[in-house]
């Protein structure tokens, strides 16, 4: 089973996308308190007051949700990429990135204008 998985999906998003999923719903249930530099999303913009860490907190964690999933399903492509393994794999790991983007700035994009004097 799991041969097939790596031979016929992208392994990487959907690995990864399991992993922010996860991450995200423990962000989502459990959410750092207090600011922190360890624990949740941490940007200057992020951090310069507790009403913004709490909504940031909350905020990313929804935008990490929905990145996973789109990798989950971005992972399908591997079944249809008449691809070898290697070249799967590399088109997995760039993935990532566009999901990592979509989560910052959209995350950033809602501080400001939530809290466009601050």
């Amino acid at each position: 089973m799991m041969d097939w998985i790596v031979e016929n999906l992208l392994f990487m998003p959907l690995l990864t996308g399991i992993i922010f999923v996860i991450a995200a719903a423990v962000v989502y249930c459990f959410p750092p308190k207090k600011i922190n530099y360890l624990y949740g999303y941490r940007t200057s913009a992020s951090m310069k007051s507790q009403e913004r860490w709490d909504f940031a907190q909350r905020y990313s964690s929804v935008k990490m949700i929905q990145a996973g999933a789109g990798l989950i399903v971005s992972s399908a492509l591997g079944l249809v990429l008449p691809v070898d393994v290697n070249t799967k794999f590399i088109v997995g790991i760039f993935l990532l990135l566009p999901a990592c983007i979509f989560m910052f700035f959209t995350t950033e994009r809602a501080l400001k204008q939530k809290f466009p004097n601050d």
